[in-house]
C-alpha cells in the first residue's frame, strides 16, 4: 500500500509521465476523479505542435508541466487552493499575471512561491535555496503592478489563492527558461539519468526523487581522493567542505531527512545503492573552490523486493543497502 506521503504526492500529480519524451504534451484528468493520473492527449499534441499557445482553465488543485496561458474562474468560493508547475531539470518556470481579479481588502490572495511546499515542508530546503523563506513569496495583494512576472530559481514553483466571491479569478502565462547549471530539481519520472555541476559557487544543490529507488553514482569530481562512507554517528564527511550525501525519507523538504550515506572523495567507477524510501534525495554541498560534479542514474525499485524488506522488520524509515 503507497504511503500518505505517496498520496499526497499522486494528488497532486507529481508523477507526470512514464517517459521523459512525453512529459511535455500531458494534461490530467478532474481532481475529483478516482485516479489523478496523467492522460496522453492527442487533441494536445496537434495543438502544440502547430505553434499554438495552449490554452486551458485551472481547477482548485492543479499540476502543469507545459507552457501556456491558464485560467481560474471561481463558481463557488474556494478558500484553499494551488497549483504545483514542474520543467524539466535544465527549465527554470516564469509566471506572468495577465488579469487580476480577486478581492484582497475582503481576504483574497493569490501567492506564487518559488518552490513547493506539500504538508509544511518546503522544497527547496531553506538550506539549499538562495533567497530567505519571506522573500521565496510573492503576494500579488502585496506587489500589485509592480511585480507581474516571477522566476522560479529552480524547475518548481506554485502558486496558492484563495477566492471567495464566484466569478472572481485571475489569468497567468507559463513560460519555460534554459537554466545552465541546474541546481535543485524534482525529477519528473521514477528513472532517468543526470549530471549535476557546480562550477565554483558556494552553494548546495539537490535532486529529488520522489520513489524508493537504485541510485548509481558513476562518476564523482570534488577534487579529493577516493571513498564511500555509510552514515555512521560518529563518521561522515565532517570538516570536508564539498561532498555528496544520500537522503531519504518520507517528506518533502531535504533537511528533514535521514543522512543514509556520504561521498568525501572522488572516484570514477560505480558506487550503487538501493533506497526503499517515499522520497530520495542526492544533495551536493559546494564550498565554491572546486568545479564539483556528479553524475548519476536511477530507477524505481521493485515493488515485491520494497514489500520482502519491510517484513524483514527492516527500520522503518527507508532501507539502504549496496
Amino acid at each position: 500500500m503507497p504511503s500518505a506521503f505517496q498520496f499526497q504526492c499522486h494528488f497532486v500529480l507529481i508523477f507526470l509521465a512514464a517517459s521523459k519524451g512525453e512529459t511535455r504534451y500531458l494534461e490530467v484528468r478532474d481532481a475529483a476523479e478516482d485516479e489523478p493520473f496523467l492522460l496522453l492527449s492527442e487533441d494536445l499534441k496537434r495543438e502544440l505542435s502547430a505553434g499554438q499557445i495552449y490554452r486551458r482553465s485551472l481547477r482548485c488543485i492543479d499540476m502543469l508541466s507545459i507552457e501556456g496561458q491558464f485560467t481560474f474562474t471561481a463558481d463557488q468560493p474556494q478558500l484553499h487552493c494551488a497549483t504545483f508547475f514542474i520543467g524539466e531539470p535544465e527549465e527554470l518556470i516564469t509566471i506572468d499575471y495577465d488579469f487580476v481579479n480577486i478581492d484582497c481588502q475582503g481576504g483574497d490572495f493569490l501567492k506564487v512561491f518559488d518552490g513547493w511546499i506539500l504538508k509544511g515542508e518546503k522544497f527547496p530546503s531553506s538550506l539549499d535555496h538562495p533567497l530567505p523563506t519571506s522573500q521565496r513569496y510573492v503576494d500579488f495583494c502585496d506587489s500589485g503592478n509592480i511585480q507581474r512576472s516571477i522566476r522560479s530559481s529552480q524547475n518548481v514553483a506554485m502558486i496558492f489563492f484563495r477566492i471567495h466571491q464566484p466569478g472572481n479569478g485571475f489569468t497567468v502565462t507559463v513560460k519555460k527558461n534554459t537554466n545552465l547549471f541546474p541546481c535543485n530539481v524534482i525529477s519528473q519520472t521514477p528513472s532517468g539519468r543526470f549530471t549535476m555541476v557546480i562550477p565554483h559557487q558556494h552553494r548546495n544543490c539537490s535532486f529529488s526523487i520522489i520513489y524508493p529507488v537504485v541510485i548509481k553514482i558513476s562518476d564523482l569530481i570534488l577534487g579529493h581522493l577516493n571513498g564511500l562512507f555509510l552514515k555512521k554517528p560518529s563518521a561522515g564527511c565532517a570538516g570536508v567542505g564539498d561532498f555528496v550525501e544520500l537522503l531519504g525519507g518520507t517528506g518533502l523538504d531535504p533537511s528533514k531527512m535521514f543522512p543514509l550515506a556520504d561521498l568525501c572523495h572522488s572516484f570514477h567507477g560505480s558506487a550503487q545503492m538501493k533506497i526503499g524510501c517515499d522520497n530520495t534525495v542526492l544533495r551536493m554541498v559546494s564550498s565554491g573552490k572546486h568545479i564539483n560534479r556528479v553524475t548519476f542514474e536511477y530507477h524505481q525499485l521493485d515493488l515485491q523486493e520494497t514489500e520482502n524488506r519491510k517484513e524483514n522488520s527492516i527500520e522503518e524509515f527507508c532501507f539502504p543497502s549496496i
